[in-house]
């Protein structure tokens, strides 16, 4: 995908990218970010260091009871600052066993890596799309950061929650800082495949759950995640029935739309699961 730079290879809408949302604002846990690293790589392992993922804890050999919860609700940076504080007195960059980690999701990995990178002042961004590196001959739901590299004129996509027992485990042998085109393609890349008939739409999904009404979710969950808002009411597509996974034209185009330009201004809606 073409981006738009300016001479000197900085974005024209620069501020957009540096501008903390809800979600990845530190708020009062601000001070706690100053003596971490300025790298990108140092700023990987001071998220992994804190969470673990709670679909991959076998990974780590810990079982469920392991762990003091196991939510899948998505917290704001400052939230997640706070109850790592509460629960240990070493510094934020200081590694934790994983017994001692945060359970999350992937979301919670990419919303926290945005929200340090941004406090270092590194143009960053949430994006919810699929990867092809936790199942074979399959795109699995996945949620990334990226961060703008302004020499390279590019968005790097950055996986923070792969390391080192994960990629050891899932024998990735790619560079997690940043990841080639083929591992993960942004929700609105998918949905262009699949209108085009290049993919499967079947072959997009969470788990045992896909199809191509599972890709115009994501494509909505990402262009809401680049209007600043990283959890939405699509969140809710576990609700979903079987007379929802079936796409009228109208909800074609609108998605083939966003798809296009999934950082446009942000197209407010229900989704019918909530709505009926």
């Amino acid at each position: 995908m073409e981006v738009s730079v300016t001479p000197d290879g900085s974005l024209p809408d620069r501020e957009r990218w540096l501008r903390q949302t809800a979600m990845t604002d530190p708020g009062s846990g601000a001070s706690s970010l100053d003596g971490l690293p300025d790298d990108i790589a140092g700023l990987c392992r001071v998220v992994q260091g804190a969470l673990i993922h709670t679909s991959w804890i076998s990974a780590y050999d810990l079982t469920q009871s392991d762990l003091a919860s196991a939510s899948r609700q998505t917290l704001p940076l400052s939230d997640r600052l706070r109850r790592l504080a509460a629960t240990a007195s070493e510094p934020l960059g200081r590694q934790r066993s994983p017994k001692a980690r945060l359970p999350g999701t992937c979301r919670d990995f990419a919303v926290m890596l945005c929200g340090l990178l941004r406090h270092k002042g590194i143009l960053a961004r949430v994006r919810c799309g699929f990867a092809a590196y936790f199942y074979e001959r399959r795109w699995e739901d996945h949620w990334i950061c990226q961060a703008w590299m302004p020499r390279e004129r590019r968005w790097r996509r950055i996986d923070a929650q792969l390391d080192d027992v994960l990629t050891k485990h899932l024998q990735i042998d790619f560079d997690v800082t940043d990841i080639a085109e083929d591992m993960f393609i942004s929700a609105g890349e998918a949905w262009r495949r699949c209108r085009l008939g290049q993919d499967d739409p079947n072959m997009f999904g969470h788990g045992t759950i896909g199809g191509l009404w599972f890709v115009r979710v994501n494509v909505i969950r990402d262009h809401y995640a680049l209007n600043g808002a990283e959890v939405s009411d699509w969140d809710t597509w576990r609700d979903a029935v079987a007379r929802h996974q079936q796409l009228s034209d109208d909800e074609q185009r609108e998605a083939d739309a966003i798809a296009a330009h999934p950082a446009q201004p942000l197209r407010r809606g229900i989704p019918p699961w909530i709505a009926s």
